[in-house]
């Protein structure tokens, strides 16, 4: 056999954010620079796993060595720190795919959040967005990785400063792994502390504790290996025998997050379906929360081999849960069709869907300041589930949370509503908007407001959809306050004022003759009853969507021209009065209706339709005031 090969290392420069991130790490200050280790040992652990699963059809990759470990060596005469994996390995084209670039999202965003936050908070970043192997520049001021594809008689070798570029070369194959990756940290000066054994213990033990692979210590160049952990996976293991420290430790690996989970919920099911679910509820939003593609991040193994992160193990309004699920119950070999097709699988979904839902529920009966933690973070996605869960809704609307016009900082259940309702109501009002503030300023609430009746302050995108989607709670129908009529006449206000006279001749008059001007702009104007303080508001027509829905669809192109709103109008303000008193100046008042249409989009967080009329309406209407 060839040991080596004659090849000239070829120079690649990293990708624009690459080096970016580069630059922050080596040039930034972090509180626990240990979190590299973490990730070195975690993609170790994942090429062992990727080694198991190829090993299912060709079972030759593992005949020589078929145990799975990471080694850790250390030298603190040369100052260096390697980390070895016995795993799939990489091929050249691999290695410049895997270590060139960042193929996983976030890494903008990681970069604009730890040029926000001060340095401190570094560690808790890199964890929450795991932008993983970069880590290792933080310590080390050269890194030289070695690999060798299972399989394969080639090496290669990629070596990098992490000041800009990078080369790969073909390795000496006598001085190459068998198979697998080694991973050669040469430690900055002021990093040597992770040559020590007692400091690289510690950090496995803390942070990587129950990966499902074991670990191994070499603390002298010619020392013998000490196994520190055992690789047993700790879902294997009973809740009795688990601490909280451990799943912890456990949680961190596997999501790469850096916070500690909220919630666990493991548990073994047995019977038709026998299989273990260990999931976790992070402490704080995961950065892809968000993502468009709303997929889930649970694991599937099958006895204990890791198959895939893509199959769908839960309801996409849970997707930030963290977490795996192992079961017996399929084939190794499965397939991605026999996963999207598997009754096994759906009936696992239901039962640990059915799980996750009881824990929470438990949390916001057993600990509701800690499920409003919860609620702030997870609360806009679970809310998904509500127009999406058909079978759960009636759950998932009871641990709905929601700023109200009764309480507008604090959270209030569904159930705390309407056991408040005022008698004779049979709706659950609702207004939906961008900004608790904007909601709070809102027009369309003064005349609830008055009347002491609640209304639920809706900021999320998806309250819109739900809202239309959930028929009732508790009999209660949801109804909008910027839709339709508000009929509240029968409700008496607090202050016990009567509402205005509406068959003032003045001001019949001039609301019929602000309908004859805006015919075009809206479909009715008319005397309201929702408003007390304001002179106009603008609501939608009884069929078709709210103001904050038509909104949200035109935005996303899903809706070809709006539906002219309604220009209700206040007959007890000062304004409106001054305005239908005029009755020899038609201009002005054609005028000041406009103003009054224009002033009612501003206050419903639009712009004037035609901004140069607007201005020159409202410089004629200032030009009378001064004459008059």
């Amino acid at each position: 056999m060839t040991t080596t090969v004659e090849q000239t290392a070829e120079n690649h420069v990293f990708e624009a954010d690459v080096a970016r991130l580069l630059h922050m790490m080596v040039h930034s200050v972090y509180s626990d620079k240990g979190v590299f280790l973490r990730e070195l040992i975690s993609n170790g652990a994942d090429a062992c796993e990727k080694l198991r699963y190829e090993a299912i059809e060709t079972p030759s990759l593992l005949a020589a060595d078929p145990e799975s470990r990471i080694t850790l060596r250390l030298d603190e005469e040369r100052r260096q720190l390697v980390v070895e994996d016995n795993g799939i390995g990489m091929r050249r084209d691999e290695m410049i795919e895997a270590l060139g670039t960042i193929a996983r999202s976030g890494t903008r965003a990681f970069m604009e959040r730890i040029a926000e936050n001060k340095a401190a908070e570094g560690a808790q970043l890199i964890g929450q967005f795991g932008v993983g192997f970069y880590s290792c520049f933080m310590v080390a001021e050269h890194v030289d990785v070695i690999s060798r594809r299972a399989g394969s008689e080639e090496a290669w070798k990629w070596s990098s400063d992490g000041k800009g570029s990078y080369s790969v070369e073909a390795a000496n194959l006598v001085e190459a792994p068998p198979r697998g990756t080694r991973i050669v940290l040469h430690l900055m000066e002021d990093a040597k502390t992770y040559t020590s054994r007692w400091t690289v213990e510690r950090i496995v033990k803390e942070q990587s504790g129950h990966v499902p692979v074991a670990i191994r210590i070499v603390d002298k160049p010619d020392g013998e290996p000490v196994q520190i952990t055992d690789g047993t996976a700790l879902w294997t293991k009973s809740k009795s025998e688990v601490s909280k420290e451990d799943y912890t430790d456990f949680y961190r690996g596997l999501s790469g997050q850096y916070d500690e989970p909220a919630l666990t919920v493991h548990f073994r099911a047995e019977g038709r379906h026998e299989y273990t679910a260990l999931a976790f509820v992070p402490g704080t939003q995961p950065f892809d929360m968000f993502d468009p593609e709303r997929k889930g991040r649970m694991k599937l193994y099958v006895k204990r081999v890791f198959i895939t992160d893509d199959a769908e193990l839960m309801p996409r309004y849970l997707r930030f849960v963290r977490g795996l699920i192992d079961t017996a119950d399929l084939p190794l070999n499965v397939s991605r069709e026999m996963i999207q097709e598997s009754p096994i699988l759906a009936a696992i979904r239901k039962g640990v869907t059915n799980r996750v839902i009881t824990a929470v529920e438990k949390l916001a009966d057993g600990e509701p300041e800690t499920y409003l933690k919860f609620w702030e973070n997870f609360g806009p996605v679970l809310k998904e589930g509500i127009y999406e869960d058909y079978e759960r809704r009636a759950q998932l609307m009871a641990l709905a949370r929601f700023h109200t016009s009764a309480s507008p900082e604090g959270h209030r259940s569904l159930a705390e509503y309407v056991k408040d309702a005022k008698e004779g109501q049979d709706a659950i009002y609702y207004l939906a908007g961008g900004s608790l503030d904007q909601l709070k300023a809102s027009p369309q609430l003064e005349g609830f407001r008055a009347r002491g009746i609640e209304v639920l302050l809706l900021t999320d995108s998806v309250d819109s959809f739900w809202v239309v989607n959930a028929p009732e709670f508790e009999g209660k129908a949801f109804k909008s306050i910027t839709q339709g009529t508000a009929d509240l006449a029968q409700f008496p206000r607090l202050d016990n004022q009567t509402p205005p006279e509406q068959d003032s001749a003045g001001l019949a008059t001039f609301i019929g003759f602000a309908r004859e001007k805006l015919a075009g702009q809206v479909a009715d104007v008319r005397a309201s009853d929702r408003l007390t303080e304001s002179a106009v508001c603008l609501v939608a027509p009884e069929d078709g969507y709210d103001r904050q829905m038509e909104k949200i669809l035109q935005n996303a192109g899903r809706l070809q021209g709006a539906t002219k709103p309604i220009l209700e109008i206040n007959l007890a303000h000062p304004v409106i009065k001054a305005i239908a008193a005029v009755e020899d100046d038609a201009s002005y008042q054609e005028d000041a209706t406009f103003l009054l249409l224009d002033q009612a989009r501003i206050l419903d967080g639009e712009r004037p339709q035609d901004p140069r009329k607007f201005a020159q309406r409202l410089a004629r209407v200032f030009e009378r005031s001064v004459r008059s």
